[in-house]
């Protein structure tokens, strides 16, 4: 019964959280208040009503469009609550175990951030300060309970400045910018956490899965040479399999070195 119980009570909490992580990738680039200001429809600006905002529910008996002007709702919307709600029902063995519930719910919050970061990206090519600096945080309150201090000192000096050097021989080779500034600060908090060698790997398999991704994309036309598009994602699914699946990786990498 108590198992039950924590089921559907982390549940409920991840969806009810994805739909706030809604909220924040729809207002921070527009840098609109996100607190107090009521959720509006960002075509016809109908004042959204409770029962209308209900994670995955209202999205499904709405048929995802507006209720008054029936313009489509983005399927993000359903797919982070889903996403959230997923990865906090997998978290409900840690929080039962009271010793863990605090580094369990660090990890949740770090992973909100990252979705947060990659959905903004993707659709803005931006990666906020005030995530990065989150991230800062929670990864540094990390390291330093678990790492030496060479290993968060380190791999953070690695992920800011190895990136920022090559960017910064790019712009003098081909006189354009090679990675945006918040790709370089994202590199520089991971690697607080992730350490000297896993930020080498990040940045090697970030550069590997853009490219994976990026010339199919070329050859068929959909984009070209000077489309920009956005690298965070890239970043973030590696760190993602980097840190929540660790063993998965390291094996992942072993086969390839």
């Amino acid at each position: 019964m108590e198992v039950t119980f924590y089921k559907t009570f982390t549940t409920i909490f991840g969806l009810l959280v994805g739909s706030f992580l809604n909220v924040l990738i729809h207002r921070i680039p527009l840098k609109e208040n996100f607190v107090i200001d009521r959720s509006r429809c960002p075509k016809c600006n109908y004042q959204i009503k409770w029962y209308e905002n209900l994670p995955v529910i209202s999205y499904i008996f709405l048929l995802g469009k507006c209720r008054n002007c029936k313009t489509s709702i983005s399927f993000r919307y359903p797919l982070v609550e889903m996403i959230t709600g997923f990865v906090a029902f997998l978290l409900f063995p840690k929080v039962l175990n009271y010793s863990h519930a605090a580094s369990s719910l660090l990890y949740f919050s770090i992973f909100c951030a990252l979705l947060v970061h990659f959905f903004i990206d993707l659709k803005h090519k931006i990666l906020p300060d005030g995530i990065n600096i989150y991230l800062g945080i929670c990864f540094f309150v990390l390291a330093v309970t678990k790492y030496h201090y060479m290993h968060w000192l380190v791999g953070g000096l690695i992920g800011f400045l190895f990136p920022l050097g090559v960017t910064y021989l790019f712009y003098i080779l081909r006189n354009q910018v090679g990675l945006g500034g918040g790709d370089i600060k994202l590199f520089g908090v991971l690697g607080l956490f992730l350490g000297p060698i896993g930020i080498i790997h990040n940045i090697l398999f970030s550069c590997i899965l853009g490219s994976v991704i990026g010339l199919p994309l070329m050859a068929f036309k959909i984009i070209d040479r000077k489309t920009a598009v956005p690298f965070g994602p890239f970043i973030i699914i590696v760190a993602i399999a980097q840190i929540y699946f660790p063993e998965f990786f390291k094996s992942f990498v072993s086969l390839i070195f």
